[in-house]
């Protein structure tokens, strides 16, 4: 089930990012899966803003997550993380068709992220989902600021990619 996230669901999501970044160790991207998860103050945001859904298991426990801003007439997609134990159930999908329906009702024009370009589990997937590479000459202030702090965060160490879907009937 997707459901908005509430304030109970704030620790299990900070160990579902814990437990899904342990695959970057495989691909060699260690610095990444040693990266602290989200605070509990961060994530309190997206919830209390209602931005954050998770996805539950038959005991209404949180096995995924997702996290969204806005960022001009878009829906960004700041994280979306599955629970390894609960991958390749379509359960990341889920979560972003949720997310998308949430921009949809905001009259927002479509949705976009920011993703390693070459982890098979992030811009291929993506792109396997509809969502699109945008060129630098099209990125907006925002999504220019997005980068800029991701960069100062050390993650373009790897090649990254802004992506962009249209929501249908733009």
């Amino acid at each position: 089930m997707i459901r908005e996230a509430r304030a109970k669901d704030l620790p299990k999501m900070r160990d579902i990012e814990v437990a899904a970044g342990e695959a970057f160790r495989t691909i060699g991207m260690g610095a990444i899966a040693d990266e602290a998860p989200p605070s509990l103050e961060a994530l309190a945001v997206y919830q209390q803003n209602a931005r954050a859904w998770v996805a539950t298991d038959s005991g209404d426990e949180a096995v995924a997550y997702i996290l969204v801003d806005v960022v001009g007439p878009f829906a960004h997609i700041e994280q979306v993380t599955v629970h390894p134990l609960y991958a390749r159930q379509a359960i990341g999908r889920r979560l972003i068709d949720e997310a998308a329906l949430w921009a949809a009702a905001r009259g927002l024009k479509g949705m976009t992220l920011t993703t390693f370009e070459r982890v098979p589990w992030n811009a291929p997937y993506y792109a396997r989902l509809g969502f699109q590479p945008v060129p630098e000459y099209q990125w907006s202030d925002g999504l220019r600021q997005i980068v800029q702090s991701e960069r100062s965060q050390g993650l373009d160490a790897w090649p990254r990619v802004i992506m962009k879907m249209d929501l249908p009937g733009e």
